[in-house]
């Protein structure tokens, strides 16, 4: 944005306007030396934002949190939350604040959030800083689910702050993610009122989400339960898509939780090399709480914790409104089953969801130690009649041959399902041992090449690059597993 012939950076600020006693005023920390690493020239055009000044000194001392804008109201974001099954009714930014919201050329509203800006009165006993590790993980897994059509918050970018941070790889460079999303409400932001019993408060909440993101239920009666229907119809097809491609988020808690069905917070998150429905990524995740076969159910089980939220503005009478949420949660799990076959459908070209051949694959995936994401892309050989790159992926290839037979008995234009197959399924994700590679080259050796070519790829994960081919092979049988960290 230019301003009177210099260059600027403007701030709406209706979070801080509406929502009084949902968040503290708060500063970033000012940092030794803040340096811009990756800017998303591409992210910041389509918000109408100044690409000049982003890389100024002066830009980046906004992107760090070292020095804000006068018209910036930095603040932290208070919320609730369950936390693996236990409810906090105080958790909050504690490591992060909102520096207002952007309106794009489209007059969306966007916020501008930054990780790792520096302890706030939320931080419940951390130090409030991220390091550059984490950070590049989030920029690059959000930005593969933005290129792949996942509703998500996306990296503007990532700065260093030039001090070090201590973690349990050592000392690693400090670092603030700048990024993105429709919104930062969540289920913990409706359960932070609601444990209180502050009704009013509420409803004020209530009508700011509304009119962010549902507009058309300002002023309509059932306006509560419009909003739960519709956070749990974007939730059940936001997990939908997540299972399409493998994705486990790691820690899914009503404070990940979002209002507008973006994904949020890539912490202890990765994609799945080879099948395996009880895959568990997170340090923490002891009990497989949020493995990939239990994604759906726990985003089933937040949006009951959001019903419970909002039971007070469905109906003053409690038994009606536990009623007439419940109806709500109940037809989620349809919602989810509809969008879960829709998914497959596409993934498999089929001209309509078959649930008995999409229910058979996953059983004939199950313990045969296939790579999810080449399974779809070895599809468009068995449709020129050759099997054996499909057959190759199993450990036991018994019952394969005759469910290719089946599946492509479904297929009438053969050219045209492999067009859209290779649409939709993607060659390159970001493979755990490439991304844990090129985290590595980044913090400890101040080398961003190996990130900056996954980016690259992940960026374009439908198109193959000549040269590439490592980046689309999975990991080798033998190799580690892959566990991640809460690092930003």
């Amino acid at each position: 944005m230019r301003e009177q012939g210099r260059t600027t950076m403007e701030f709406d600020n209706s979070y801080a306007q509406d929502l009084q006693g949902l968040y503290v005023p708060w500063q970033g920390q000012p940092w030794p030396d803040p340096q811009l690493v990756l800017l998303n020239s591409d992210l910041a055009r389509s918000l109408g934002l100044d690409l000049a000044f982003l890389k100024s000194d002066e830009g980046t001392a906004m992107l760090s949190g070292h020095a804000l804008p006068e018209d910036a109201r930095p603040l932290a974001q208070a919320y609730a939350g369950h936390q693996f099954g236990g409810f906090s009714p105080q958790l909050g930014d504690g490591r992060a604040i909102l520096v207002g919201e952007v309106i794009d050329p489209r007059g969306k509203r966007w916020d501008l959030h930054l990780k790792g800006s520096g302890r706030t009165p939320f931080a419940r006993g951390g130090d409030g800083r991220a390091v550059l590790g984490p950070v590049l993980r989030e920029y690059l897994i959000s930005e593969a689910m933005a290129a792949l059509g996942v509703p998500t918050t996306r990296a503007l970018a990532a700065c260093t702050t030039g001090d070090r941070v201590l973690r349990q790889n050592g000392l690693e460079p400090g670092a603030v993610l700048a990024r993105v999303a429709s919104s930062h409400l969540r289920v913990g932001t409706f359960q932070f009122f609601a444990a209180r019993g502050e009704v009013e408060k509420l409803r004020l909440l209530l009508d700011y989400t509304l009119a962010r993101h549902d507009p058309d239920l300002v002023g309509t009666p059932d306006a509560a339960l419009g909003l739960l229907e519709r956070v749990a119809e974007r939730q059940a097809r936001l997990v939908a898509q997540w299972m399409g491609l493998g994705f486990i988020h790691g820690v899914m808690n009503t404070d990940n939780t979002t209002i507008s069905g973006e994904t949020i917070d890539y912490g202890p998150c990765a994609f799945m090399d080879r099948y395996d429905p009880a895959t568990v990524f997170s340090s923490i995740d002891h009990s497989g709480r949020y493995s990939y076969a239990n994604q759906p159910v726990i985003a089933q089980w937040n949006l009951a914790r959001l019903a419970e939220a909002l039971l007070p503005l469905i109906d003053p009478s409690e038994s009606r409104a536990i009623a007439r949420a419940t109806k709500v949660m109940e037809s989620m799990a349809d919602m989810y089953r509809k969008a879960w076959l829709d998914v497959f459908a596409r993934k498999l070209a089929l001209p309509a969801p078959d649930a008995e051949l999409i229910e058979a694959l996953h059983k004939l995936w199950d313990g045969r130690e296939v790579d999810f994401t080449s399974f779809f892309r070895a599809l468009p050989a068995a449709l020129k009649g050759d099997d054996a790159p499909v057959l190759h992926l199993f450990a036991k290839t018994d019952g394969v041959s005759d469910w290719l037979a089946r599946w492509r008995a479904q297929i009438a234009d053969p050219a045209q399902a492999i067009t859209q197959i290779e649409a939709v399924n993607p060659l390159y994700i970001p493979r755990n041992h490439l991304v844990e590679e090129a985290l590595q080259a980044a913090s400890f050796d101040d080398d961003l090449s190996l990130f900056q070519t996954l980016l690259a790829r992940v960026q374009e994960p439908y198109t193959p690059v000549l040269g590439m081919e490592r980046y689309a092979a999975p990991a080798l049988k033998e190799a580690p597993a892959v566990v991640t960290y809460c690092g930003t």
